[in-house]
């Protein structure tokens, strides 16, 4: 019965209502449709860049890492050869040994929860003035040093780091001197350790130039939106306010830093105009993700216009009164139905107002004319878009004149049946149309900075409602949905 009647998403803003009617018409209702704010726990992943890790670290470590300058030293030792016939003891050899370590172009990496930055180093070491007989001997090695990085955040969202240095000689830096390998590796060796120290001191303050908290705000920030599900016929907004954000944790994917954010927010549906966007809050403390993120709850308040009722009854009602009815105690009347009034009553009722005149044809009582008044209770139920209208009675009349034929005609049996069946409508059709343009509009939808990605799984539809908005069938929706800030 789409063309007859047609669930809409128009929210309808009823001002100035004129109350009674008359003596025996009902009372209008006048409250509204309270919908309550649905929680959503929506995903909110944010990437940083590790490549720009490297480069502040590229600025903070300098090329140089040391130089080497030591004279006097014992670079070949004192030893006792057997002649056979008598021990010679040969002189010790000093020499100076002098040299410096560079680094390379640092790189950065890894995978799950480690990050690993490699700094490649080159080690170059001469031996000079060699006991007088050697001028000089010169050997060079190379070595990769490792920063294996594990993450977390503080309550302040700043990344803290616990960072574990290692390194290895691919060939110790030595020489060849006089038959003997002599190695420097010891020496390498301490003056590397207060590289690694001050790299160790230095990395917490780099890892905050990446901006993660920076980014966390922003997010944070744009999160307190307005999202548009359906631009026209009828415009459709979510409007999005959270409530806390916790974090779940990171993973590395080669130089990108992934964060598994999950916020709480709460959704609230708005058909219409354009709601104002929430106030955003300051970002609150972290807390630690608990249970699974990335649903989207809405509830969509579905609202039928009373005034939408009024033709549908109509035409029902006129094309009846082409034949008589049949009135106990009176014979036929005909009756010449001419407006329908409906409106929300109290007690969640509908009151139906009908104004028409009945003359019977017999011509022994006379014309009458005037409006009936009756109250009917819409019902369905949980899950079901057909509805009912029970305990339709007489409540009153106004306007009348003549005699109290249309009471009778009205009293008959199966009138109120009748009217009740052409109220009833099954809106299964509509429902699904609607809520299909729900689903496909929030389906990737960007406003500013965020985009929102969710899509509709379940929806159940509760008990009808009539209030002095409209009669609606609460709707709620679940989905999966993630926000991100839109590249």
């Amino acid at each position: 019965m789409r063309g007859q009647y047609l669930w809409t998403l128009v929210l309808l803003v009823l001002a100035g209502c004129s109350g009674d009617r008359g003596g025996g018409a009902p009372p209008r209702a006048k409250d509204g449709i309270t919908v309550t704010p649905e929680l959503s726990t929506l995903t909110l992943p944010l990437e940083a860049n590790l490549a720009d890790l490297a480069a502040t670290l590229e600025r903070a470590v300098p090329r140089r890492l040391w130089g080497i300058d030591a004279p006097g030293q014992t670079c070949v030792a004192q030893k006792h050869v057997d002649l056979g016939i008598a021990t010679l003891k040969t002189p010790k050899i000093k020499c100076r040994i002098v040299g410096e370590v560079t680094r390379g172009r640092m790189t950065i990496g890894g995978s799950g929860e480690t990050i690993r930055l490699a700094m490649p180093l080159h080690a170059v070491v001469r031996a000079e003035d060699i006991g007088g007989v050697l001028k000089r001997e010169t050997a060079t090695a190379d070595a990769m040093a490792h920063a294996v990085i594990r993450l977390s955040l503080g309550p302040d969202w700043n990344p803290r780091g616990k960072i574990s240095i290692d390194y290895a000689w691919r060939d110790a830096p030595h020489v060849d001197l006089l038959g003997q390998r002599i190695e420097f590796t010891d020496k390498a060796d301490r003056k590397l350790a207060p590289v690694i120290a001050k790299l160790e001191r230095e990395l917490p303050g780099e890892l905050r130039k990446l901006g993660v908290r920076q980014k966390i705000e922003e997010a944070w920030r744009s999160a307190f939106t307005t999202l548009s599900l359906n631009r026209e016929n009828p415009p459709v907004w979510m409007r999005v306010t959270p409530r806390q954000l916790r974090y779940g944790g990171y993973a590395i994917t080669g130089n990108r830093l992934q964060l598994r954010l999950g916020m709480e927010a709460l959704t609230e549906t708005f058909v219409g105009q354009r709601p104002a966007d929430p106030t955003a809050t300051p970002l609150p403390a972290m807390q630690p993700l608990q249970g699974p993120m990335g649903k989207v709850s809405l509830f969509v308040p579905v609202i039928a216009d009373y005034r939408e009722l009024e033709p549908v009854l109509m035409k029902a009602l006129v094309k009846r009164s082409a034949r008589p009815f049949d009135v106990p105690g009176v014979g036929p009347v005909r009756a010449r139905f001419e407006t329908a009034t409906i409106y929300g009553t109290k007690g969640g009722q509908m009151a139906v107002g009908l104004l028409f005149a009945a003359e019977d044809v017999a011509g022994r009582i006379g014309r009458t004319r005037g409006t009936v008044w009756l109250i009917a209770t819409p019902v369905n139920l949980p899950n079901s878009r057909r509805v009912d209208f029970q305990s339709l009675g007489v409540s009153g009349t106004t306007d009348m004149t003549g005699g109290d034929l249309i009471l009778r005609l009205m009293n008959a049996p199966g009138m109120s049946s009748f009217i009740a069946a052409s109220l009833t409508q099954n809106f299964e059709r509509d429902y699904a149309e609607l809520l299909g343009k729900v689903s496909r509009a929030i389906d990737t939808r960007r406003e500013g900075p965020l985009r929102i990605d969710a899509r509709l799984e379940r929806t159940r539809t509760g008990t009808l409602q009539a209030s002095g908005q409209g009669l609606y069938l609460p709707v709620w929706a679940e989905g999966t949905a993630a926000v991100r800030l839109a590249r």
